[in-house]
């Protein structure tokens, strides 16, 4: 009999949407071969769903909260089931940006200077770094709640408009090209250039399509190009990730001390304009064989 996969899709956070594409592209590829697939639209429901379907295996194409910082991870450790990407403790890591940069300097990658701020404490204080500067999230992706700061007059926040919790991350804007690697197991792919008319690489222009050019692979020196490659690895390894991350950089200048790791996703998108199959297929593997890879790599990580 063929294996049974449950892919996890949609849930609740500000990514469902996103969730859902990449799940139901994710649902047709693994039938293609030959798999049992029983998609789920994640709710709070979903111990008592795996429990009723006992899958052998879980596909997950969860985005942000509850699906990529070790919650859902740590249900399936429980439950016992093999589960695709990142385990608890590296997806927990990563979804706290402040903690995972943290990490990162301490392996010795370079980042953006920052701090860990509150909500109170910037509506009290709004003029906390000189600009630009950028205001995120701690614990979100896909750019959710990402806002540039750009002249000294211009507030960081305004009461009321940040539903992304009480814990946001101030950092010094870092100008230049935008650049992002797949690391596949051990492998970094490939190095991609995104070039885009946003302000900043934000939601929109990551998953509609037009909206930003790819250049695959990155038009940099031979030199330059094969450390952005080592350094995405390196930040694979510092948090003990698994199947496949991204990881996202900007280059202040062409030369090796203007390259800044962002940060690192362990549930990168799987949309047909997404960034992780593209550079797949760059190297010869196909949607379906990514997929069927990190399928067929899953697996819990307590004995």
């Amino acid at each position: 009999m063929s294996r049974h996969v449950a892919v996890l899709m949609g849930g609740w956070s500000a990514e469902r949407e996103i969730s859902l594409v990449g799940g139901k592209a994710v649902v047709e590829a693994l039938r293609t071969r030959g798999y049992q697939v029983s998609p789920i639209d994640v709710d709070r429901s979903l111990p008592a769903k795996l429990a009723e379907l006992r899958p052998d295996v879980v596909y997950n194409a969860l985005h942000g909260r509850y699906g990529e910082d070790g919650t859902v991870q740590g249900l399936l450790e429980i439950m016992g089931i093999p589960y695709s990407h990142s385990g608890v403790l590296a997806s927990s890591l990563a979804m706290d940006k402040a903690m995972a940069k943290r990490l990162f300097v301490a392996a010795g990658l370079r980042c953006p200077d920052g701090e860990l701020t509150t909500l109170e404490a910037l509506l009290a204080d709004p003029f906390v770094m000189d600009p630009p500067y950028v205001v995120k999230p701690n614990n979100e992706g896909s750019s959710v709640g990402v806002k540039i700061v750009r002249q000294a007059a211009e507030r960081a926040l305004e009461r009321n408009d940040w539903p992304y919790g009480p814990d946001i991350l101030v950092e010094r804007y870092i100008p230049g090209r935008e650049l992002t690697v797949a690391v596949l197991g051990e492998r970094p792919l490939a190095v991609t250039e995104i070039r885009h008319g946003q302000g900043f690489f934000d939601y929109y222009a990551k998953y509609t399509a037009g909206q930003a050019q790819h250049l695959l692979p990155a038009p940099l020196d031979e030199a330059l190009y094969e450390l952005v490659l080592a350094q995405a690895l390196c930040a694979h390894q510092t948090l003990g990730c698994r199947g496949v991350s991204r990881a996202d950089f900007r280059l202040e200048a062409d030369d090796p001390d203007g390259l800044y790791l962002l940060e690192v996703n362990t549930q990168p998108g799987m949309t047909p304009v997404s960034l992780v199959p593209e550079q797949a297929a760059h190297v010869g593997i196909g949607f379906a064989d990514l997929v069927v890879q990190l399928v067929e790599e899953a697996r819990c990580d307590a004995a």
